[in-house]
């Protein structure tokens, strides 16, 4: 279909301005109307024409079968940003900049509604593409987490899964480096441990082989680290006889996903520090 279009030649419009901020949308079908402020309704009204024909949500059903639809107008929208409107006399769709660009729908452009329909498709992934590159710029997520929010936004399965394939190849999510952040960050700066990470990442629909990857890496150096800093500092606060702190801080360290092994050695070493006799077993807590 691009080679239908090839002799339309266009440069990136940067034309709108303080001065189109009274104007709904700004005509580009050509360089000699961009100055021109008035809305194509205004002119079309002056013209006697017909009002457009609107696709409601880029409905196409309104559009001719089996005829050829030139393209008599383009128009730039104030809002929302990078949004066109595209006039085939009294048709009209509304697209992307980005798909604008793609498919060179340009004054006097030709397409077919069988055409449309295709174009119609890409739009809506591009704008599924903006909604999740929108929630992405707060902060990391996972490709779980994404789909979940497009599919919340009422997304098609399709254009979830279009735009899931295209951010993972783009590199602007990555699963496996996701798993491996966040389990360092969890037990450095969280104090939690492996069975509290592993939880959390099933949360986020992090598959099993990459939280166990992620987890692999995590040495048991530093969960023995995070282990005893949280120890420390709740022995310090917690009240009652050696027998009863060891329980509560076991509990603690538990609750906060360590295993037993690994808080009954913290505790054993904590005690033998302080130099506490310890005549209870970790077994019996």
């Amino acid at each position: 279909m691009e080679q239908r279009f090839g002799k339309h030649r266009s440069k990136p419009y940067t034309g709108a301005g303080k001065d189109s901020e009274k104007d709904e949308i700004i005509d580009i079908s050509d360089p000699g109307s961009w100055e021109n402020r008035r809305s194509y309704k205004d002119e079309e009204q002056e013209r006697g024409a017909a009002s457009p024909v609107e696709a409601e949500g880029n409905d196409l059903s309104v559009f001719p079968e089996d005829e050829e639809l030139t393209i008599t107008s383009v128009q730039l929208l104030k809002s929302p940003k990078f949004r066109y409107r595209i006039y085939f006399g009294p048709f009209q769709v509304e697209v992307h900049e980005d798909v604008m660009v793609k498919y060179r729908m340009m004054k006097g452009a030709v397409f077919t509604k069988h055409e449309l329909e295709e174009i119609v498709i890409a739009d809506e992934r591009q704008r599924g593409y903006g909604e999740a590159l929108k929630y992405l710029s707060r902060k990391p997520r996972t490709s779980f987490e994404i789909a979940t929010r497009l599919k919340e936004k009422g997304w098609s399965e399709e254009t979830i899964s279009e735009v899931i394939e295209r951010l993972i190849q783009e590199r602007w999510i990555n699963d496996a480096a996701y798993a491996q952040e966040w389990a360092g960050q969890r037990l450095r700066s969280r104090g939690k441990g492996k069975a509290w990470i592993r939880y959390e990442l099933r949360q986020k629909g992090i598959s099993k082989p990459l939280i166990e990857e992620a987890l692999g890496q995590v040495s048991e150096d530093d969960e023995y680290d995070s282990a005893m800093q949280l120890a420390q500092r709740k022995w310090r606060t917690t009240s009652g006889e050696t027998a009863d702190k060891k329980r509560k801080i076991g509990a603690f360290l538990m609750r906060r996903g360590f295993s037993g092994q690994l808080a009954g050695k913290v505790l054993r070493e904590l005690i033998q520090k302080d130099g506490i006799e310890d005549r209870d077993e970790w077994e019996d807590l």
